[in-house]
């Protein structure tokens, strides 16, 4: 038996792989994402999603710009637990939440948040001794922090919520409990797993610890405020009615984001957007699409323009500071026995300015 299963794998290796899997399935997602936003969206009434603009009050903006900012100082803790779990934990929070905020940021809007937020991750960290192993190491076990969250909040929503995935499925409530129900079967064995003893997973150098039990609850929980403020967010900018309850559009978010993220598409663009207007039938097509833009606008698009700003100003920094620790430190003003400074330690320094 697993014999035949091995050549089954190998046979579909070559054949298809998993490269061409991901694309096929990325691309089948955006196209009946496209599909279901041009049904939903021909016949909307432009001058109505403006008026829905006007009319969200200012408080409702404050209220999800601070959940939004809660949801960016979470992912703050996403860089911090890893580096940590990789036993790098000389560097500081501040350069965590650098790498962390401008990564998100930037990952979120470009898309293939894998590559580009690693490319921006590693520009970072590099200053600071982490190789390219150790940095994809740093996004592996952020990624296992931000799918475990999903996980466990998807779980528990369906499970108590099993009639608010209806809409994205198309599943039975009773199959959706079950699901969700599965779902946290597989989380509760997987922190049994490693609760029960020290795991690792890769080979050579690309080896990882995984967290143990009680660092892998704090995992679970720091991928849960990420959630829960990000989709606070959502919650505020939509109409006061229907009343439709936070659980459900908890439920609602997280199935969206996934399916964003699923795509590649940058900031999960028009597969989020389709998934909210399909699941969310309740309101209203312009007073949604409203609250969707401003989501938009606040979660994506702010943050990823103070990003750019902040790694900008950080690439002056350090063009105008190298010159200067260059002078100060000529060969020949060494001591005997003292070795120059390398590029990394000469970034550190750079990066130790206001950064």
């Amino acid at each position: 038996m697993l014999q035949m299963w091995d050549a089954v794998r190998r046979f579909f290796q070559r054949t298809v792989g998993w490269n061409r899997l991901g694309v096929l399935l990325s691309l089948t997602i955006i196209a009946t994402a496209g599909m279901v936003l041009f049904h939903m969206l021909r016949d909307i009434n432009v001058a109505e999603v403006a008026a829905a603009l006007r009319a969200t009050s200012h408080r409702q903006i404050l209220a999800a710009t601070l959940f939004v900012a809660g949801g960016y100082f979470t992912l703050t803790f996403y860089d911090l637990f890893a580096l940590r779990t990789i036993g790098r934990s000389e560097i500081p929070y501040r350069v965590a939440a650098l790498a962390g905020f401008t990564s998100y940021s930037i990952g979120h809007n470009v898309g293939a948040t894998v590559f580009s937020g690693g490319a921006v991750r590693y520009r970072i960290y590099s200053s600071y001794g982490l190789d390219a192993v150790a940095v994809a190491k740093v996004c592996f076990v952020a990624g296992l922090t931000f799918w475990l969250g999903n996980a466990t909040v998807l779980g528990l929503g369906i499970v108590f919520h099993p009639a608010a995935a209806e809409p994205i499925d198309h599943l039975p409530f009773w199959l959706n409990r079950g699901l969700g129900v599965l779902m946290l079967l597989v989380l509760a064995c997987y922190v049994v797993w490693v609760w029960s003893a020290p795991r690792m997973i890769g080979k050579g150098g690309w080896e990882v610890r995984l967290p143990n039990g009680p660092s892998t609850l704090m995992q679970i929980g720091i991928g849960i405020l990420d959630l829960g403020c990000s989709a606070l967010a959502m919650y505020m900018l939509l109409p006061n009615e229907p009343n439709v309850g936070f659980a459900t559009i908890l439920v609602v978010f997280v199935a969206a984001t996934l399916l964003g993220f699923a795509s590649h598409a940058p900031g999960g663009l028009g597969v989020f957007d389709a998934a909210m207007l399909v699941a969310l039938w309740q309101f209203n097509k312009e007073d949604l699409l409203a609250g969707l833009l401003l989501f938009r606008l606040l979660y994506y698009l702010a943050p990823f323009v103070i990003a750019l700003a902040i790694l900008g100003a950080r690439e002056l920094w350090l063009s105008l500071r190298r010159p200067r620790l260059e002078q100060k430190s000529p060969p020949s003003a060494l001591h005997v026995g003292q070795r120059p400074r390398g590029r990394v330690e000469a970034e550190r320094v750079d990066a130790d300015g206001p950064w």
